[in-house]
């Protein structure tokens, strides 16, 4: 069956619908992390980390690999980082003279 591109886009979309998943790939688009870094950076239970990471890969958004006795995430398309940065300039335009939204990312040391 065919999926209209408007439908699989609202479902791409609905997929980082969540801050957690948001942050998770900020995070690896600055590089590669194993699951306690994630977990030491982003403020959820372990187990919502493990079922966010889940939906991520999933979707065919993160990979993981072990190395060393570790689990490793990646991105698994270096367009998820274009994506994060489009978003990003964005947020900043619409959010100009309101000074709260621009100032709260640049504190989130997401890549520029």
């Amino acid at each position: 069956m065919v999926v209209p591109l408007y439908q699989a886009k609202a479902e791409f979309f609905r997929t980082l619908g969540h801050p957690a998943r948001i942050r998770v790939l900020e995070l690896l688009a600055e590089q590669d992390r194993a699951v306690h870094e994630l977990r030491a950076a982003i403020d959820v239970e372990a187990s919502n980390l493990s079922q966010q990471l889940g939906v991520l890969r999933l979707a065919g958004l993160v990979t993981q690999r072990r190395e060393h006795g570790e689990v490793i995430y990646t991105l698994a398309l270096p367009e998820v980082r274009d994506l994060l940065l489009a978003a990003r300039r964005i947020l900043e335009t619409k959010s100009s003279g309101q000074g709260g939204l621009v100032d709260e990312l640049s504190r989130t040391g997401e890549p520029r």
